[in-house]
């Protein structure tokens, strides 16, 4: 065990305990050229690592990373890196063992503030860019049952009508890029780095939604000259807990507020589309392709729907863990199943790539034991992951006659957890943006299980499909009287 104790800093930075790998460059040389809002977990293990890496190759040192952010809990994250110089510890954990690198990517944070002014003025820069983002699946004010921008919530509208003083990143994009055009200048890329398909169109049409609604000449210039390239990103990068705190401190001798636990797996597939240039992020293992939409199409169905398919089993069975999960023989059959039978059939082939391999890497990623990666956070904001992850796959199902009793079955699991009570009578916390209304539905449909699928927003024409509302409706009410155990037994025709 270590016993010397080294407050991350960058006073520290050079005498970091053994173990520790400090970044591989003058992180001084680095100069900001990316402006990326929401410096949670995914983005510091992800698109940081792949800059890191860059910039330990001695190139791209004006990619430098700005944070910002536009929520009340980004400026307790800005408070905390900023008082460790933006630095941070990545542990990477397998079965191989754990390796720790701090990561100096990040050469500021700006002030998390109403109206966004700090953010306003690095977009006004022309150093800056690229404008990514990590905002999660549901930050998008897209009406799910659609999948088309909503100018109608509360916050797009204020920033519609309030262009310079912006709520969110989206109003902020817009307002930077009118001053890139009223200055003359070339417009920085925006880089939606989530977990939802097409992320770049998604990320465009809020941009110019917002726009159209302030002046239609700027949306007109934003369409004809912005960059907005779709990517598929990926890494399991689980939730940092006080224990991985305390395990950072007592194993490696570092203390850390914000260290970031993940696996040692990392991917990501982008277009070559970019306003104003790019890092040489192919030398670090970027893949940069034509089309995104074979690569996230597999990775959404395959690996996002697969967590779906052992979170609500698995809570509902007892399990903490994915790895938990992975090893209970009901809840990886049924994975397996539902995966072989309903999602891999319906994933168009991707370029160099077997499916079948890539869900065996699945399957041997989910039962990682180092990583720990709490059910719950699989279980969290379904109502934004079930329409993007599992209704797709079923609706395609449908439309070529085939039937869906395995993806009727998860969201019967889905439905039995939003009841909010798990089959013990333990309280389930809320986990989820709309849990009031997911748990006045699943109470509903204990007595009509038929209630659950009036949630348009999430199931769609999918809902109204015979084939999937007769499964849903069987397997329900099966749930409440016989129990999860039972019901997935059956399912895979186990005695």
């Amino acid at each position: 065990m270590t016993t010397t104790l080294s407050r991350l800093s960058r006073a520290t930075l050079g005498a970091l305990p053994a173990g520790v790998a400090a970044p591989g460059y003058d992180i001084d040389a680095v100069t900001p050229g990316i402006l990326h809002v929401g410096l949670g977990n995914f983005h510091r293990a992800h698109q940081a690592v792949y800059l890191d890496d860059l910039f330990a190759k001695g190139l791209s040192h004006d990619w430098g990373i700005l944070g910002a952010g536009v929520m009340d809990y980004d400026a307790e994250q800005r408070k905390a890196l900023m008082a460790q110089d933006c630095l941070y510890t990545v542990v990477e954990q397998d079965g191989a063992g754990d390796a720790a690198r701090v990561i100096g990517a990040m050469r500021g944070f700006l002030p998390v503030e109403p109206g966004c002014a700090a953010i306003l003025a690095a977009m006004a820069d022309t150093t800056i860019r690229i404008v990514s983002m990590t905002v999660t699946e549901g930050g998008y004010f897209i009406d799910p049952a659609t999948g088309v921008f909503d100018p109608s919530q509360a916050a797009i509208r204020h920033d519609i009508a309030n262009p310079d003083r912006p709520k969110t990143i989206f109003g902020a994009i817009v307002a930077g890029l009118k001053a890139r055009r009223a200055a003359g200048e070339v417009p920085f890329t925006v880089m939606s780095c989530d977990n939802v398909p097409h992320n770049g169109r998604v990320a465009r049409d809020v941009v110019v939604g917002i726009a159209e609604g302030q002046d239609t000449a700027l949306a007109a210039w934003i369409k004809d000259t912005v960059a907005f390239p779709n990517g598929m990103v990926d890494r399991i990068t689980p939730a940092t807990t006080e224990a991985r705190r305390k395990y950072l401190r007592d194993t490696f001798g570092v203390e850390d507020a914000r260290p970031v636990f993940c696996e040692p797996f990392r991917q990501w597939v982008l277009e070559d589309k970019f306003t104003a240039g790019r890092p040489k992020l192919e030398d670090v293992g970027v893949q940069f392709v034509p089309d995104v939409t074979p690569y996230e199409n597999m990775k959404i169905r395959i690996l996002n729907g697969g967590h779906a398919c052992i979170a609500y089993a698995g809570h509902l069975m007892g399990c903490h863990y994915a790895h938990n999960a992975m090893e209970h023989p009901l809840v990886s059959a049924f994975l397996e199943k539902v995966e072989r039978d309903e999602i891999i059939p319906v994933v168009a082939p991707v370029p160099d790539t077997s499916l079948e391999d890539y869900f065996t890497l699945i399957r041997q990623r989910f039962s990682n034991p180092r990583i720990e990666d709490e059910i719950r956070r699989l279980c969290l904001d379904g109502s934004n992951r079930q329409p993007k992850f599992i209704v797709p796959s079923a609706r395609d199902n449908l439309a070529k006659g085939r039937a869906v009793p395995g993806l009727a079955l998860e969201s019967a699991l889905w439905c039995r957890y939003c009841y909010g009570e798990d089959e013990q009578g333990v309280v389930i916390e809320p986990n989820d943006p709309d849990w009031d209304r997911l748990t006045r539905q699943a109470r509903a449909a204990r007595d009509n299980p038929a209630a659950w699928l009036e949630m348009g927003d999430i199931y769609g024409d999918v809902a109204k499909a015979e084939a999937f509302r007769a499964d849903f409706i069987g397997w329900l009410n099966r749930l409440w009287a016989e129990g999860t155990e039972t019901v997935v037994r059956d399912y895979l025709g186990k005695a």
